[in-house]
């Protein structure tokens, strides 16, 4: 085991997965470059990521439990191809159904990519560096949705079809499943004792279990809040081009990819727990200086700010839980992973609370709400030392 978690080629197609988890953020140029497509409201619009990020509450304890019996790779693989036909969908026949259509395999395939992709991370790298390669795994995760607003742009500027995007990033993913395939890699199990619905949900009787669910639920709803609405909120409150609200998405991913980068590096010398609370301060005081930036280009910087702080909650919140209960890894990882489902939710209400206030500023205090809940497990986190 030991030569395994030190070798490159099992460890890289493992990682070029977390860039096919990436795919999923297309959801926030899907929301910019739809809704004026098909002339639809902002809670409209905002369908498109809750069609991706539902399946995360449907499927991720089930394939958590099929995972635990066929194998963490062999599900990874089916979530990558099924990703690759959702990319398809939309780019073969342009609507607003097919697009709800084509985010929701991307969904489906996104929440078996996640719930598979973690643990088997875990199965290839040192004991002792877990939560330092989960924050390089969401590094390479941020890579991927940076680059995505860019690209878009330059395919319709060079062919005049934003949409070549998802073909694209549909062979990508086909050619990683073959990566993959060909890759021994031994996974770890618990022979004992299989995973079970009952097994599953039962954990969230446990109250840290429970608590560290929510964290992922309402982090994923901030990042996918902030991909979704960041284009808005520069185009309603500053009357920007539309280009320059788009590139806040860039400048948001360019930020976490930044941070994740950190972030592996630091939680090398830092405590994890201790990580987790500063990283937390951090987004609560970026979102609230949101609200009040006077100026286009000093939003940019705090989106940029807010990517810093988000970037390793995700990792860090999943590392500390599986570290604490590490044999029941399959049952967390389908838990955490239906909490994803919380980017289904959270843009929805954003979208709700703006639509009902007319300010997309009053919307953002849905983020707010969801920062203060993570400094708060961050703060009860430091004292379970």
């Amino acid at each position: 085991m030991t030569t395994q978690k030190n070798n490159a080629g099992k460890l890289m197609p493992v990682l070029m997965s977390f860039f096919v988890m990436s795919f999923i953020d297309m959801v926030g140029i899907g929301v910019d470059r739809v809704k004026p497509d098909f002339n639809l409201s902002n809670t409209m619009v905002q369908l498109i990521p809750s069609a991706a990020f539902l399946w995360f509450f449907i499927l991720s304890v089930p394939v958590g439990i099929l995972q635990d019996r066929i194998g963490k790779r062999m599900m990874l693989n089916i979530g990558m191809f099924v990703t690759a036909l959702g990319l398809l969908v939309p780019f073969m026949r342009y609507s607003f159904g097919t697009v709800l259509v084509g985010f929701a395999l991307l969904g489906i395939g996104n929440t078996i990519v996640q719930v598979s992709a973690n643990p088997l991370l875990i199965d290839v790298v040192p004991s002792n560096r877990t939560s330092s390669y989960l924050s390089f795994s969401q590094f390479v995760k941020a890579v991927g949705s940076m680059i995505a607003a860019p690209l878009a742009g330059w395919f319709a500027l060079k062919f005049g079809d934003w949409k070549m995007l998802f073909l694209v990033f549909g062979v990508v993913s086909v050619l990683t499943v073959i990566w993959l395939a060909t890759t021994k890699i031994e996974e770890t199990r618990n022979p004992e004792k299989r995973a079970t619905f009952g097994s599953s949900f039962k954990l969230l009787g446990t109250r840290f279990i429970a608590m560290m669910v929510m964290c992922i639920f309402l982090i994923v709803g901030i990042d996918v809040g902030v991909n979704a609405v960041s284009g808005q909120f520069l185009l309603n409150k500053f009357g920007v081009a539309q280009t320059f609200a788009e590139s806040g998405r860039s400048v948001y991913f360019f930020g976490k990819m930044l941070g994740t980068f950190g972030g592996a590096v630091l939680l090398t010398m830092l405590p994890s727990r201790k990580f987790f609370l500063w990283s937390s301060i951090l987004a609560l005081l970026s979102v609230l200086a949101l609200l009040v930036v006077p100026t286009a280009m000093m939003a940019m910087v705090i989106i940029f700010i807010i990517g810093l702080g988000v970037a390793n909650i995700f990792p860090l919140v999943f590392s500390i839980t599986v570290e604490k209960y590490p044999v029941r890894s399959n049952e967390i990882s389908g838990l955490m992973i239906m909490a994803v489902s919380g980017g289904a939710v959270i843009p929805v209400l954003i979208g709700w609370v703006t639509d009902i206030s007319a300010s997309v500023t009053v919307g953002l205090w849905v983020l707010v709400a969801c920062a203060v809940y993570e400094l708060f497990a961050a703060i009860y986190n430091l004292k379970k030392i």
